[in-house]
């Protein structure tokens, strides 16, 4: 007869879960044993934030979510920073912690906290695993994870039962829901108002990523003639070049791609989650027509819902595209012209070695069909508006739940679930310092990834913000006067660059290496300060 924990990995991997990542404890050994004798492959990282992180990035570019594990107490709180990115970030993933027995629930013992009241704020569904539910309850899992909006679900594993028997079940399948068909009237009506805006905005966010109508969202736009604007974690929505493109919103040099969307007549929210951004964040004072799986969030007291659409995307997309609607009012060329003018503003000055000229030398070196991750921080809102994205998984970061720290366990991810794509990471000093012990699981695991470390000395984004309300620098310093860079990180290598042309021979090096490298890029970060916060009430 099957042990519990066998019962666990064998489920797992019947559902297609291809990876664990954690980092066990003594409670975890008989699963650890199951998993060696799987196809279920067990990551141990450095941190259990990052098995939350890599486990949802998995779940991303898979289709099919990561497991993670935390043990008691202090492992689980550290899972909770990567298994909350996967709540605001819509993605799946299956969360463990280990859980005192029954028995000791009620008592005083070490490391015991009711981990079901830990992740119910911060997952879809919590609950603890029984000898004779174990099918049953992982089936359900993957169902509640998968379904929308997908998101983390968290078992926990009872101590001392990993070896008991487990019982047979005879469980069906359990397909994750999708969202409900739109209603005939509130398509005909979102029909209606569109053809009579004059001169509408199609402001594109994360659903509509999930929802892949990317085909035919260029269709309306280029039949109505109307700009797109995109929330960061919809980049590659629409091409950079392409004639409808307005820019992204709330980042860098967003005052610019203002210019567009302030003049719209109709605000219409194509998968818009206001996660990222609020419609109150930038929209003009206009109407808006808010289509997606989710009802509006919109403050009804400032502004007018002029309609809305609530269900599958995809199929609210196609009425749209088979509409006979009639060419607004927008004038393209204008639109061109500033979109040249914003892109001119992102190109690095001649002979700089900034931000700018970092980003530029990546994109050079990176292949279009490359995958970057990207961490939070001042670099974050530059290349989300400079960086030229082909689509939306050529670029990973974390918008909605915007933790530092993310880039890096999310480019070992993607080297993981898509080994054929090359995958770079930028990182600051910051999120590098939360982050630097994945060093030790990308040499581990051979993975040849580019890391990317921009280092300015500094919390750059705070500073910023602290100049905007005339405060002084305090707080924000991340390295002393006699600041060095490294030779190697647990083995992973660092090539320095501190001028354009040793950045660009340090990335040719990089990329040629057979294994993980970082390339630490030494930045003024004041140049930051002309391009951020524009227009950008964040």
């Amino acid at each position: 007869m099957a042990t519990v924990a066998r019962r666990v990995v064998d489920t797992l991997q019947e559902m297609g879960v291809r990876y664990f990542f954690g980092i066990p404890g003594g409670a975890f050994t008989d699963y650890l044993e199951a998993l060696r004798q799987s196809d279920v492959r067990f990551v141990l990282v450095s941190n259990e934030a990052t098995a939350g992180f890599m486990a949802m990035i998995c779940g991303r570019l898979t289709g099919i979510p990561g497991a993670c594990l935390g043990t008691f107490g202090p492992g689980a709180t550290n899972l909770t920073t990567g298994v909350g990115c996967g709540l605001l970030d819509r993605l799946p993933c299956i969360a463990f912690s280990d859980v005192v027995s029954d028995a000791m629930l009620k008592r005083t013992t070490q490391m015991n906290i009711d981990h079901q009241a830990l992740f119910g704020p911060i997952t879809k569904w919590t609950t603890s695993l029984r000898p004779d539910h174990i099918k049953e309850t992982l089936i359900h899992a993957m169902h509640v994870a998968l379904s929308e909006a997908p998101g983390p679900v968290h078992i926990g594993l009872p101590a001392g039962t990993s070896g008991d028997p487990a019982a047979d079940e005879n469980v069906r399948p359990e397909p994750p829901v999708g969202p409900p068909p739109p209603e005939a009237a509130a398509l005909e009506r979102m029909v209606r108002i569109l053809g009579k805006a004059k001169k509408p905005v199609l402001a594109v966010g994360w659903t509509a990523v999930r929802a892949g109508v990317r085909p035919l969202l260029l269709r309306v736009a280029e039949r109505l003639g109307a700009p797109i604007v995109l929330t960061p974690m919809a980049k590659g929505m629409c091409p950079e070049d392409h004639p409808c493109y307005a820019g992204v919103l709330n980042h860098a040099l967003s005052d610019q791609v203002g210019k567009t969307h302030q003049q719209a007549d109709l605000v219409v929210g194509v998968g818009f989650d206001p996660v990222e951004v609020n419609y109150e964040d930038w929209i003009p004072k206009a109407p808006v027509l808010h289509l997606d799986t989710a009802p509006a969030d919109l403050d009804l007291k400032q502004y007018r819902l002029a309609g809305e659409v609530v269900g599958d995307l995809g199929a609210t997309m196609r009425r749209l595209a088979e509409a006979d609607l009639p060419k607004t009012e927008w004038n393209l060329d204008e639109l061109a012209a500033r979109r040249k003018k914003m892109f001119q503003q992102l190109d690095p000055p001649p002979g700089s070695f900034g931000p700018r000229a970092v980003l530029a030398g990546l994109r050079k070196a990176l292949p279009d069909d490359g995958i970057l991750a990207c961490d939070v921080g001042a670099h974050l809102h530059l290349i989300g508006q400079q960086w030229r994205t082909p689509e939306p998984d050529c670029l990973l970061m974390t918008n909605g739940w915007s933790s530092m720290g993310f880039a890096i366990p999310a480019a070992i991810a993607a080297k993981l679930c898509r080994p054929e794509k090359p995958v770079c990471c930028v990182v600051g000093d910051g999120g590098f310092l939360m982050m630097a012990g994945e060093m030790a699981t990308a040499m581990r695991l051979g993975l040849p990834i580019v890391f990317v470390l921009m280092t300015d000395g500094s919390l750059s984004l705070i500073r910023i913000k602290q100049q905007r309300k005339g405060y002084p620098e305090y707080g924000t310093p991340l390295q002393g006067a006699k600041y060095e860079s490294a030779q190697s990180f647990f083995g992973v290598p660092v090539l320095p660059a501190r001028d354009a042309a040793a950045y660009r021979r340090a990335l040719e090096q990089a990329f040629a290496m057979n294994g993980p490298v970082i390339v630490e890029a030494f930045i003024d970060g004041h140049e930051y300060d002309e391009l951020l916060l524009k227009g950008n009430r964040s």
